[in-house]
């Protein structure tokens, strides 16, 4: 069988990380509609994933997170989101790059993604920080977002040979 040069496995997992974006985005933009709310869980070790050091030894490899009624400063952007959300009482600023989540679920609708460990980049995205719990905290300076934030939904895809972005095909069509 031939080798597969187009890494299809890591596009189909780019391809899914951005519904979780999107999904995220429209939440930013209207708010959970209905019922709708998320499960996301994500390695806490990931490069660039920024937890608290108490959240951190509460969840040494992973955690999951529920975006429903208590959730706030819901940030999305190119490769990573962030949130604040309260653990035991206490607010904690969490910082989740795409490429950490391994799961998303909408139990209202029983929609759910698994990802691949490994199946993206290897986090050269950013590094691993723990921050303390000081919401006023700037973002990583390996995580600030560039000038095509997913906030700014009239961006345009562009073409590249690097494997971590998603190019509309609408780029390639004649007109």
């Amino acid at each position: 069988m031939p080798e597969d040069l187009m890494r299809y496995d890591v596009l189909a997992q780019h391809a899914l990380r951005s519904v979780v974006k999107l999904a995220l985005q429209r939440v930013v933009r209207d708010g959970l509609p209905g019922e709708h709310h998320f499960f996301i869980s994500f390695d806490t070790n990931y490069q660039g994933a920024a937890v608290s050091k108490r959240i951190k030894a509460k969840y040494p490899d992973d955690m999951t997170i529920v975006l429903q009624h208590q959730f706030k400063d819901l940030n999305v952007f190119d490769k990573y989101f962030e949130v604040e959300l309260s653990f035991d009482n206490i607010p904690e600023r969490l910082v989740i790059p795409f490429a950490a989540i391994k799961g998303f679920f909408d139990p209202t609708v029983q929609f759910g993604l698994q990802f691949e460990p490994g199946a993206l980049d290897s986090g050269e995205d950013g590094e691993t920080v723990d921050v303390e719990n000081d919401s006023n905290l700037p973002v990583p300076d390996t995580l600030a977002p560039d000038a095509s934030s997913a906030n700014d939904e009239a961006g345009t895809a562009k073409a590249s040979n690097d494997d971590t972005t998603v190019v509309s095909l609408d780029a390639f069509r004649k007109k």
